[in-house]
């Protein structure tokens, strides 16, 4: 295993690879004057709209400047020159583009003026990919997003995108990826981590892709969640303190400080949460439901000249969690409850560097090592069985990438791999005394390795197209290789603006390293009359095609995609625990029209936005892989996956009302997931809508107060009832918690 993880990451090093690796952009552009005459020798400012960050150029003979390196998020580039008015444009900048901006100069007036347009244009211009952009002010207003442990900052602005039986599903699917500035964190456990990748307080954009990767991306096929975290250079030695304080006797607090000087940026941030509401509970009741967690967070910038950049980012995690239990189930012995625990642990660490050899070539090299272990205990008075469950994973591996911007062509290459060292301890005690304990522990290894190149073309200023390929060799229980093609198309309308996209490709994730084997295996197999059969990878197969419209300021895309997997995976739990083992599925159809709208920013006073999604997510043939019943005959047709729901829809925004006050909202509906009991009528559960709502006033320039509710209409409705697949879980019911930032100058 040692040899395998030091040849990944010599191979690594060697061929170089990225500080921001493809969660950056290069951004060029041609200044000119009202004959397109191109003006030299023009100064050229990039500013971000949300931070001190800024770069400045001059342009070439030819009118030309280019900018390499560019995070990912909203921008603003100002053009002066002498005897020219100044002209101000916004743009928004998605990770893996090139955009060619012209900007044209008009003679100075008497009175030298600046022209600044009033809204940045779609960035759907370019990018195949649909993609949704979330910054840190969206963050901090949207009701509850900031919390620790929530994923609203992704199931409110995401279309397709929800949460159930404790796991975030995207496109019908809970595979997704975590990115840290373009550099994936590799996690192969499906369905048993709960704790979050990065604490919402510590990002300053999230960028969310949702299929028609191109081939920098990999293995995840239904999310990809790229997160940009804050640098400091929003700050000027300034510290904030965050406390909250609610019902159920939640809080969750965080104490982050950072700075900048033109050459090096720091954030670090400390944070602690508890709350008697934890998992989504398996009744109405809130019984045995604690969380509590710890974590710490840095990042570290410094840009040693003009052409090198190196960035230190990394995490330490510690969660715990109750599970809560059904106080009527009739597996529990009697006057006993299933007082089941979770323990996770979670850090990893990522240094970056960037060169720029010269404009448009740079060369991206980022080594990474994570680890994260889960802890499951069931209480020894568990019935019929009590089951503990250890697991603990790390990677060391790194990602390299050689990008090249010239005239029409955008070509990035690279590699990306790692290797993985698992281990396990299982134990079942049958507390009925039907069986035998069973105990086992596992050690194994494996590895992935990738290479890719991708090319974007620019055939016209209206048409640009995008050809890839990534080949993928993986080595665990199973020895695996797979070759992913990607074709994509976008198509611009001028003067219109519509931006119409296509896309067909293959995708493939890697199975999970470790579950139960050895004699713990037999025996469950000859007791339970189960087999096994080892995971392999999922194979996908993605049709998608879209639009992009500007409308007066709004911006409304939509797409239609369908997937076709293969060994889909899904997880299935152990007897009437939560310990759950990973399965593979026969085959899945998913398919879905999905729609967003966002609003101008109504004298920057007011901003709406909408998500939603028709979707269908269908499995088909017998359980094909992991721990499994026998299955001689595959059930006819195709039938709903338990996290199937056909519409699910998103209506909020906020509003900024007089004495500095702000009101933030978002509408949930969602028309029901799948029925899992046969004995209940329909094939889904109810439709449930709720309604959250976030009050805020700031006080100076140093304090601010929110208060918060979640579920305001205490609606309680039954989300999940499919207990071979994650069991039975209810909505949470109402919280209303009140938050103080306070921050200072240090």
């Amino acid at each position: 295993m040692a040899r395998r993880i030091s040849f990944l990451v010599g191979l690594v090093l060697l061929c170089g690879g990225t500080l921001f690796a493809t969660a950056v952009a290069t951004v060029r552009g041609i200044v000119h004057d009202a004959q397109h005459r191109p003006i030299a020798d023009a100064e050229v400012v990039l500013k971000a709209e949300h931070s001190e960050f800024t770069q400045t150029t001059r342009t070439s003979a030819e009118g030309e400047f280019h900018f390499d390196s560019v995070p990912i998020g909203e921008y603003r580039i100002t053009v002066t020159k002498a005897d020219f008015g100044a002209q101000q444009e916004g743009l928004t900048v998605l990770s893996g583009t090139a955009p060619i901006l012209h900007i044209e100069l008009k003679v100075a007036k008497q009175t030298q003026s600046v022209t600044v347009t009033s809204e940045a244009p779609p960035a759907q211009t370019e990018s195949i990919t649909p993609t949704t952009l979330v910054t840190r002010e969206e963050i901090t207003e949207t009701p509850g997003a900031s919390r620790t442990n929530s994923l609203a900052m992704i199931t409110d602005y995401v279309p397709g995108a929800y949460y159930t039986h404790d796991q975030l599903h995207v496109r019908g699917g809970h595979q997704v990826s975590w990115l840290i500035d373009g550099v994936s964190i590799p996690n192969t456990n499906i369905a048993s981590n709960l704790g979050p990748q990065i604490d919402p307080k510590d990002i300053d954009m999230l960028e969310v892709q949702r299929g028609s990767y191109s081939a920098d991306y990999g293995d995840r096929t239904y999310g990809i969640f790229n997160v940009a975290p804050r640098t400091g250079f929003e700050r000027n030695n300034e510290a904030e303190l965050v406390v909250t304080a609610g019902n159920f006797y939640q809080t969750d607090d965080q104490l982050n400080f950072g700075g900048h000087t033109n050459r090096f940026a720091y954030y670090a941030s400390v944070a602690g949460n508890r709350t008697d509401l934890g998992l989504q509970t398996p009744t109405s009741a809130v019984i045995h439901d604690q969380a509590n967690g710890y974590g710490g967070f840095a990042s570290l910038t410094y840009n040693l000249n003009s052409a090198d950049q190196f960035r230190l980012v990394t995490q330490l995690r510690r969660d715990y969690y109750q599970v809560p239990f059904d106080p009527n189930n009739p597996s529990n012995a009697p006057g006993t409850y299933l007082k089941d625990f979770n323990r996770e642990n979670d850090e990893y660490v990522l240094f970056s560097w960037v060169h720029s050899f010269s404009p448009g070539l740079v060369l991206n090299v980022s080594p990474y090592y994570h680890h994260n272990s889960v802890n499951y205990g069931s209480s020894p008075q568990d019935f019929p069985s009590a089951a503990t469950q250890n697991q603990d994973s790390s990677y060391a591996g790194g990602q390299a990438v050689l990008s090249w911007v010239a005239k029409r062509n955008s070509l990035r290459t690279g590699i990306t791999g790692f290797g993985q060292s698992a281990n396990e301890f299982f134990r079942l005690v049958y507390t009925d005394g039907s069986f035998p304990t069973i105990t086992d522990r596992a050690n194994i290894g494996g590895g992935l390795a990738a290479v890719f190149a991708e090319d974007q073309l620019k055939a016209t200023s209206w048409l640009t197209l995008n050809a890839g390929v990534r080949q993928t060799h993986f080595s665990g229980g199973v020895v695996e290789n797979a070759t992913d093609p990607r074709v994509g198309a976008s198509l611009r309308v001028p003067k219109l603006n519509w931006v119409f996209r296509a896309f067909y490709g293959h995708f493939y994730q890697a199975p999970p390293l470790v579950t139960i084997s050895g004699p713990a295996l037999a025996q469950i197999m000859d007791l339970q009359q189960l087999s096994y059969i080892p995971l392999r990878g999922e194979r996908d197969e993605e049709h998608q095609y879209g639009v992009t419209i500007p409308l007066w300021g709004w911006t409304i895309d939509a797409d239609n995609f369908l997937t076709r997997a293969r060994n889909f995976f899904d997880h299935n739990n152990l007897n009437n625990s939560n310990v759950f083992f990973p399965v593979t599925i026969q085959g899945a159809r998913i398919n879905a029209w999905e729609l967003t709208l966002r609003s101008p920013n109504f004298h920057k006073r007011a901003q709406m936005y909408l998500t939603y999604s028709n979707q269908l997510a269908l499995s088909i043939g017998c359980v094909t892989g992991g721990l499994i019943g026998s299955c001689p005959t595959p059930p006819p047709g195709y039938h709903f996956l338990d996290h199937d729901q056909r519409n699910t829809l998103h209506i909020g925004g906020n509003v900024n009302l007089p004495w500095r006050t702000y009101a933030s909202t978002d509408v949930y509906y969602g028309s029901g997931f799948s029925n899992g009991d046969p004995t209940l009528p329909g094939d889904h559960l109810q439709p449930h809508t709720s309604f959250d709502m976030t009050l805020g006033k700031d006080f100076g320039e140093r304090v601010s107060l929110s208060v918060t509710g979640l579920n305001v209409g205490n609606r309680r409705v039954l989300l999940d009832n499919s207990f071979t697949f994650g069991g039975t879980h209810w909505n949470n019911p109402r919280e209303i918690f009140a938050q103080v930032r306070y921050r200072f100058h240090y």
